[in-house]
């Protein structure tokens, strides 16, 4: 090792022990008055400046106010999660550059911009290819909407052209709703007219709160549920038509049940069973609404008085379920995946409750084969988002063959 190298490294031990006792009075909260509502920024600072410390290192110190697009995902889910538990708002800001050939100039550019208008609790960072978010705690969408003007008025003489949007997000039930508005192009000549015309922001449909926090399948995730759908319904054919043809024989048509559920996003889907209740089960719920045995707002009855004789059986089985396989073709469910609340039960849920809905619902998940009816409400959102936060092909594939014993022993069903 040289002495240029043996120096870096003492400057690296150096840095890293100053950064530990920094943070050290942050975790000692029976010596100091802990704000653990900042322990996040501070947790985002003291990983921006050891990145920056990294990149110094290889040559690459120009990345040093903007965090990574995975780091700062990151730091807007701890911001979620505390605002969820701790209560008050926070917004976002995405800007969109154009696309040119000077991305990467602009780009330091409007580095020194952020780092020179933003709090030191604010959060900036990537968001995808050419775009930028700046995460901002405890701030309305009238304050959002000032720093986007201000951005605009410090970023305008350099004559490129930004378009932004701000989104508010809310712990209230009553404004628990992501709020997008876009902001349109931002340059010199419109300076003007956005002093005149302050935008507002848009009720957006229940659900719209998590669309920014949404999941699409991975390319593993759909590959699978692919080939898992189209054999078992190329398996199962003969089954699926035999047990249509024993419904309508036995109680009339319709054979399939639809009912509109709570789809990735918050989006509405229709999802189709085989009918297992009689005709008028919708109009009957509310009156059987108070004899639930799940609590929460989701709806769970073993003895329900409204299955027929043979939908007893299909449930038992779980037969019904059968034909959710051409959802999960059509790209609308997986085969792994948190199981989707009716629409008005999915609105009920608090708002930690409703990151569920960042990814694809599906037919099995963990509260599938880990109890049912039998868990709290609580414990069966909990453990929905234990499967976001770790999902892997391999746990899928424990889930499936899971889910396929207790299908065969006729343990599926609550």
């Amino acid at each position: 090792m040289g002495l240029s190298d043996s120096f870096v490294t003492l400057r690296l031990f150096k840095s890293s022990v100053r950064w530990t006792w920094t943070a050290c009075p942050f975790l000692l909260n029976n010596r100091v008055n802990v704000q653990w509502d900042h322990v996040p920024q501070i947790r985002v600072g003291l990983m921006r400046r050891f990145i920056d410390q990294l990149l110094k290192r290889s040559g690459r110190a120009e990345c040093r106010y903007l965090l990574p697009a995975a780091f700062f995902r990151r730091a807007l889910d701890q911001e979620r999660m505390r605002t969820d538990r701790m209560g008050g708002v926070f917004s976002l800001i995405e800007l969109q550059f154009d696309p040119t050939d000077h991305f990467e100039v602009d780009l330091r550019r409007f580095e020194r911009v952020l780092e020179g208008r933003l709090r030191c609790t604010d959060t900036a960072g990537l968001m995808g290819s050419r775009a930028v978010g700046v995460l901002l705690p405890d701030t309305s969408s009238r304050g959002a909407r000032q720093v986007v003007r201000d951005l605009t008025e410090l970023w305008g003489p350099l004559g490129t052209t930004l378009v932004a949007k701000v989104s508010v997000y809310s712990s209230s039930r009553d404004e628990d709703l992501w709020r997008p508005k876009d902001d349109g192009p931002t340059s010199r000549r419109d300076r003007s007219d956005r002093r005149r015309q302050t935008p507002q922001p848009e009720s957006m449909p229940s659900g719209a709160e998590v669309l920014l926090f949404v999941r699409p399948l991975p390319l593993w995730k759909r590959t699978l549920d692919l080939i898992g759908a189209g054999v078992g319904i190329l398996l199962l054919g003969p089954l699926l038509a035999f047990v249509a043809a024993v419904i309508l024989l036995t109680s009339g048509r319709p054979v399939l049940f639809k009912q509109q559920r709570a789809g990735l996003g918050g989006h509405p889907f229709w999802i189709y069973k085989f009918r297992t209740m009689c005709r008028d089960a919708e109009s009957r719920k509310a009156e059987l609404r108070s004899l639930s045995e799940q609590d929460g707002p989701a709806f769970k009855l073993k003895a329900d008085p409204r299955i027929t004789r043979l939908g007893r059986f299909l449930r038992k089985s779980s037969i019904d379920e059968f034909p959710q396989l051409w959802n999960v073709l059509r790209g609308e469910m997986t085969l792994v995946g948190p199981r989707p609340l009716p629409c008005d039960e999915s609105n009920e849920c608090l708002g930690w409750q409703r990151r569920r809905l960042e990814v694809t619902p599906g037919l099995t998940c963990i509260w599938q084969v880990e109890g049912k009816s039998q868990v709290p409400f609580v414990e069966w959102m909990r453990m929905d988002l234990r499967y976001i936060q770790t999902r892997t092909l391999w746990q899928d594939l424990k889930l499936i063959a899971r889910t396929a014993l207790a299908v065969v022993f006729h343990q599926a069903s609550h």
